[in-house]
């Protein structure tokens, strides 16, 4: 973490409202992309960003110093986004009811032909649960066991999910492109 921040993270926890300030211009671009990212509507996001700097700065006794505070603070950030989305009651179903398929192929390769609007359109027209998981994994960065601590849902659920994600995504990627 730079010096500057760092500085402004320790003013910010002193209740230095203009370090708080300073804090939030420098994240609330990266921010609104991610919340984006899970809302669709731009007033959502807008609210679920201003949720989280809040929560960000109400709970700043929680950031533990020298460790990655953007991190910190986009868990926040997501964690927000998916409680607004469980807030409009979006079914999600139990993953235990369905048989376990299993996918051998295990990459994320796209055709050419596809634009990453078309892959992003689609991600977001998948199931909720698989969406989360797909968007956190594939845009965010995160792996299994960061991605079942954020969803609260064990790890093999998180890999069941991303692999019928990725699957239900290729097949619907496949129609767009090609029709069949």
């Amino acid at each position: 973490m730079s010096k500057e921040l760092h500085f402004l993270v320790k003013q910010s926890k002193k209740g230095n409202q203009k370090a708080q300030l300073n804090l939030y211009d420098l994240h609330c671009k990266a921010m609104f992309v991610i919340a984006c990212r899970y809302l669709k509507n731009k007033e959502e996001a807008k609210d679920a960003m201003q949720d989280a700097f809040l929560k960000a700065f109400l709970n700043l006794e929680h950031y533990v110093d020298g460790t990655n505070f953007s991190g910190w603070l986009k868990t926040i950030m997501i964690n927000t986004c998916i409680d607004q989305l469980k807030k409009k009651k979006l079914e999600t179903v139990s993953i235990e009811n369905y048989p376990l398929e299993i996918s051998n192929n295990d990459d994320w390769h796209f055709d050419a032909n596809i634009t990453k609007t078309t892959i992003l359109e689609t991600i977001d027209s998948l199931p909720l649960k698989y969406q989360l998981v797909v968007k956190l994994y594939l845009l965010e960065g995160y792996d299994h066991q960061e991605i079942a601590n954020i969803l609260k849902i064990p790890i093999s659920t998180s890999k069941t999910r991303l692999r019928r994600g990725k699957s239900v995504l290729k097949q619907q990627l496949k129609i767009k492109t090609y029709g069949t």
